[in-house]
């Protein structure tokens, strides 16, 4: 048990929100929190399981972030490990299996990070808000579209921040590629199409330890048939989402985002082919065509999970009519590849993106990007892949063929830290949020519409008001 003096609730809540709100504390700094370190945030964890921890593990190490409680049904277990690894790192939490218990119990804390299972996401978001607190919600925001419109409202009722954990939205390497090199620059030129995937090996059910098992009472309470259905529950219609939303909530929601746009329509069909439980299974196997209108014409997008082969892993890949764009968490999955047709300023912006340090290429266009101006450099990209030299103005000849560029920009830290990050400066009034409630509903309506689509076989289309609270 933690014993420790704590701060005036409503004092600090009301200036966090104020400095959320206002930007305050971007424009007074730390000592407008009244001292050197009294801008800590104070952090509850709702759900100990294995993404939590995950989620801690990003979060300790972001300066000014102290853990206060953790929450978890799973005494025997998770609530017991999870809080000895916080304890671990200089967290020293006060444990709770109730997260009603907890929200009355604490009084100093300023937000909470919900990792439950996805049919709890709505109930933990919404008491966690209610009860003054900002919050972190991982994805997908909720299992039912109805359960995330009820975030979102609340989240507009208390005043308080509510990120959905799409942390894409808050990856360097993203923001470059859209920012910059997309739209900025236009090396893809205007988007025709979009896919995205995210392949598998099948894995056996997941099972516990004996002497951990959770009495039948307490599992029913929390809404589980069995041990089983607690512990696999990702595979069950009612309590995870299927893995279409599941992964989709992060990929799908990067053609919403790069493509500017909501889907018209979407098709989709599915099987249940490698799930160990095929009663109340979701589709391990399925694939989904999107269908989007830009003021530059009609993109097509697709988006598969596969299980049984993991070739490729996970990446998503977008089309232009002068490049292609393939990029992924993964640090060594991020290349653009140039149209052939590509000519005049064409080159100029790939040089360009090259000059900038945004694209790295062979160690032969590199040496030239070092000794070149943008426009020397360009004319030595746009020759063909022939060998021939191309003269410059100077008279020096040169040699190089641009068949593909890599993205320089990396992230070097825990996939989930930058947008963890973007959420406590958000409080501290420092950033606005990447991926507020607004734009987790858009992108649950988008995802949690493919099952809908499989499960009817017809397509979906969509209206614009469908995406709006």
């Amino acid at each position: 048990m933690r014993t420790t003096s704590k701060p005036s609730r409503m004092n600090r809540r009301q200036f966090l929100h104020t400095a959320a709100g206002t930007g305050v504390a971007l424009t007074y700094g730390r000592s407008a929190l009244g001292g050197p370190e009294s801008d800590d945030i104070n952090v509850a964890l709702i759900g100990a399981g294995g993404q939590g921890l995950v989620l801690f593990s990003a979060c300790r190490r972001i300066p000014g972030i102290r853990f206060r409680a953790i929450c978890d049904m799973w005494e025997a277990y998770n609530l017991k490990r999870g809080a000895r690894i916080l304890e671990t790192y200089g967290h020293p939490v006060t444990v709770y299996s109730n997260y009603e218990e907890m929200l009355n119990g604490e009084d100093d804390l300023d937000a909470v990070i919900v990792a439950t299972p996805d049919f709890w996401h709505a109930r933990h978001t919404i008491a966690c808000l209610d009860a003054g607190l900002h919050v972190y919600c991982e994805t997908p925001m909720s299992n039912t579209i109805t359960g995330a419109r009820s975030m979102v409202t609340a989240a507009r009722k208390s005043g308080k921040l509510l990120q959905i954990g799409q942390q894409r939205r808050s990856n360097p390497r993203y923001i470059v590629c859209l920012q910059r090199l997309v739209r900025e620059l236009g090396l893809l030129g205007p988007l025709v199409a979009a896919g995205g995937q995210w392949n598998r090996m099948a894995h056996p059910s997941l099972g516990w330890p004996k002497k951990a098992e959770i009495e039948g009472a307490t599992l029913q309470k929390h809404g589980y048939e069995s041990m089983h259905h607690f512990r696999n529950w990702r595979e069950y219609r009612g309590l995870g989402s299927g893995r279409m939303v599941d992964l989709g909530s992060h990929q799908v929601d990067v053609f919403n985002w790069f493509i500017g746009a909501q889907p018209r329509s979407v098709l989709a069909s599915g099987e249940t082919s490698h799930s160990t439980q095929k009663t109340d299974a979701w589709y391990d196997s399925a694939a989904a065509i999107f269908n989007y209108d830009t003021p530059q014409g009609p993109v097509t997008a697709t988006y598969q999970t596969l299980v049984g082969n993991r070739h490729d892993g996970y990446l998503e890949k977008f089309m232009g009519n002068k490049g292609t764009l393939v990029l992924s968490e993964r640090s060594r999955v991020g290349t653009l590849y140039p149209e052939p047709a590509i000519k005049g300023d064409d080159y100029v912006r790939w040089a360009t993106g090259l000059k900038e340090g945004h694209l790295t290429a062979s160690e032969q266009v590199m040496k030239l990007v070092e000794t070149m101006s943008i426009k020397q450099l360009a004319q030595v990209l746009s020759i063909d892949d022939t060998p021939h030299p191309v003269t410059l103005d100077s008279g020096k000849m040169v040699t190089a063929t641009m068949l593909s560029c890599d993205l320089a920009t990396t992230l070097r830290k825990a996939y989930h830290q930058p947008h963890l990050e973007n959420f406590f400066d958000a409080i501290r009034g420092q950033a606005e949020l990447t991926c507020p409630g607004k734009i987790g509903y858009e992108t649950a309506v988008t995802v949690l519409s493919i099952n809908k689509a499989i499960e009817t076989g017809h397509k979906i289309s969509f209206e614009p008001a469908d995406f709006i609270v």
